[in-house]
């Protein structure tokens, strides 16, 4: 491939996985930068990133805690790669996908791609728990608003060329990110790919954020930006 790729990171509070994360990307085979935007951890993250040698990527310290979609629109001034993908600082998905992500984009099939954990096995391989009932709301308002076929919508890897992306004006500090750059790139009429993808859970005792308020917030995201500018 002779396309670059960008690969941001936003990062709050993942002192137990952030160094393991930089190893996994940086250990993938392909023509890429990485940038990290850390979003004022109070658990010691942003002590550690000081004390790593990120020499190879840069990182981006954020003044105070804003969300991870302020994080994430941080890292896009900074980007220079021709493909940008969006990568969690957990370890719920797994760096070795990037190659069949970016393929479409690259192939010209498509200008934007997102991760699906269900694609392959199912909505019914799951854990269940509210949050799988909550991914699979935000997914069927999604596809009934906008008359798609998405079978996961709030996945985490997002992969997007870099001209889409930054021609998109996004507002969104939280994790409304998702449901918001979902709605303006279906309104401007671009189609999103779907690639299987591995993944692996952590529940809130392992440090994940999301809440049943933030599934909320996406579906009134979507309703907003559906009939809204």
């Amino acid at each position: 491939m002779t396309m670059k790729l960008s690969i941001i990171i936003p990062v709050y509070n993942e002192k137990a996985t952030i160094e393991e994360i930089l190893r996994r990307v940086q250990a993938v085979d392909i023509d890429k930068e990485i940038i990290v935007s850390e979003d004022c951890s109070t658990d010691g993250t942003r002590e550690l990133l000081k004390g790593l040698d990120t020499s190879g990527m840069r990182v981006i310290y954020s003044d105070r805690n804003y969300g991870k979609g302020h994080a994430i629109r941080v890292a896009l001034a900074h980007v220079t790669g021709d493909i940008v993908l969006i990568q969690d600082a957990d370890l719920e998905y797994d760096p070795r996908d990037y190659a069949k992500l970016i393929e479409p984009i690259a192939a010209g099939k498509a200008d934007v791609v997102y991760g699906s954990r269900w694609l392959e096995h199912g909505f019914a391989k799951q854990p269940l728990n509210l949050f799988r009932l909550g991914r699979w709301l935000v997914t069927v308002l999604t596809d009934l608003l906008y008359g798609v076929k998405l079978t996961d919508e709030p996945c985490g890897y997002k992969v997007f060329r870099t001209d889409v992306i930054k021609s998109i004006p996004l507002a969104s500090d939280g994790f409304d990110f998702c449901p918001e750059v979902t709605s303006k790139l279906l309104r401007r009429g671009h189609k999103i790919y779907e690639v299987a993808v591995s993944f692996h859970p952590r529940g809130v005792k392992d440090g994940k954020k999301i809440t049943y308020w933030d599934g909320a917030t996406a579906l009134a995201t979507l309703i907003r930006y559906r009939f809204w500018r």
